[in-house]
């Protein structure tokens, strides 16, 4: 993950300096100045900066402001992170002058360079009738960034960004975005709408299964993944209408052999590693859907489940499915771990499985309880 001065720094505010004097705001004095501010600053405050500059330098009146940013756009330079503080002062100077339409239509232009999303949702909160009329737009439009910030912008939970509330509370309003856009030919189009199910899905999962259900009597190739993903939040949580919806039967006759632990002491940097075997005992072929969950320690001694995806497998009848996974306790940055005995259990159709614990120690060099720390990526073995 890049840092926030990566991202955008003196060297950026410098960059776009030159851009918007050459675009017609020279000398564009407080960009130049401003980059001396960011040091020290994290990434919300940086881009704040740099907006406000960028307000200072440019005309105060829209037209005359939006004719710079345009001419920006003509010029090969304007790329990248700098173009990130430009679409939020887009959407502050609009919203101050009352303009909308026009606003929504230069943030898509703008958005194939840096997504805009996070300057489109203010226009939601002021009048959003009018920005989903503009959504449904981009949904058709030729570039696959501006229908994807169709997706993104209508998003109940947007990460980094406001919750548009009214969406939380009623997400009907921008489903006509999502049915245009479910069976679109790009996957990253597709993965957005799959993401926007599934902040439907936290607060609305009846919602969410049924248009899931919707979009799978009129599918394209790729709707069966989209759903998969869309309903990930739900799948995990084992909820039997997202099960049944993708063919996972919670009733499901198998025998399950495991977690069998290979690694009762484990440290921090070093893996999990353990087996498990699943035979389908019924008399018709099974769709399963095979997860397993770590029940992390914490801080006041109890355990927290989280679930991770081990794979998904059909079985005809007596077929079994045996294999060996390896959970990795590198130290990372976004768990904190903590020392003692840790449990893990397999999940199957939503059912949990098996039990087993281990005990998670310091790393061999003596790094002290309670270091940050994350699963890495997991690795799958499969023994036939």
């Amino acid at each position: 993950m890049p840092t926030a001065d990566e991202l955008i720094n003196a060297h950026t505010a410098d960059r776009l300096a030159t851009v918007i004097a050459a675009a017609g705001a020279a000398p564009a004095t407080a960009l130049r100045d401003c980059g001396a501010l960011l040091e020290g600053l994290a990434f919300s405050r940086r881009v704040t900066a740099v907006k406000e500059a960028v307000l200072a330098d440019l005309p105060d009146a829209y037209p005359a402001f939006a004719d710079v940013v345009r001419a920006a756009l003509r010029r090969a330079d304007f790329t990248g992170w700098m173009t990130f503080p430009v679409n939020a002062a887009v959407s502050e100077r609009a919203l101050e002058d009352g303009v909308f339409e026009p606003a929504l239509d230069l943030l898509a232009e703008l958005s194939p360079l840096l997504t805009a999303e996070m300057a489109v949702r203010p226009f939601f909160g002021a009048d959003a009738p009018r920005a989903l009329d503009r959504a449904m737009r981009w949904t058709r439009h030729p570039d696959p960034h501006v229908r994807r910030l169709a997706s993104e912008s209508t998003r109940p939970r947007l990460p980094w960004a406001p919750r548009l509330t009214a969406f939380v509370a009623d997400p009907a309003p921008a489903l006509p975005v999502l049915d245009a856009l479910y069976r679109d030919p790009s996957a990253y189009v597709r993965r957005s709408v799959a993401n926007h199910l599934n902040d439907i899905s936290r607060d609305h999962p009846g919602t969410a299964v049924a248009t899931a259900g919707r979009w799978l009597a009129e599918p394209a190739p790729t709707t069966t993944a989209l759903v998969r993903h869309g309903l990930r939040t739900l799948l995990k949580a084992s909820d039997r209408d997202a099960l049944a919806l993708l063919g996972h039967d919670p009733d499901v006759r198998v025998r399950v052999v495991g977690p069998d632990v290979c690694t009762p002491h484990v440290r921090l940097g070093e893996e999990l590693v353990f087996g498990y075997e699943i035979a389908n005992t019924g008399t018709r072929p099974a769709r399963l859907a095979i997860d397993y969950v770590v029940h992390y320690r914490k801080a006041n001694g109890s355990l927290s489940p989280k679930v991770f995806k081990l794979t998904r497998r059909d079985l005809a009848s007596g077929e079994c499915w045996s294999g060996v996974r390896r959970h990795s306790f590198r130290e990372l940055s976004t768990r904190r771990y903590h020392p003692g005995l840790h449990r893990v259990r397999l999940q199957i159709n939503g059912r949990p499985h098996g039990a087993a614990e281990f005990a998670l120690g310091a790393s061999r060099d003596a790094a002290p309880a309670g270091v940050s720390s994350s699963p890495d990526r997991h690795q799958e073995r499969a023994v036939l």
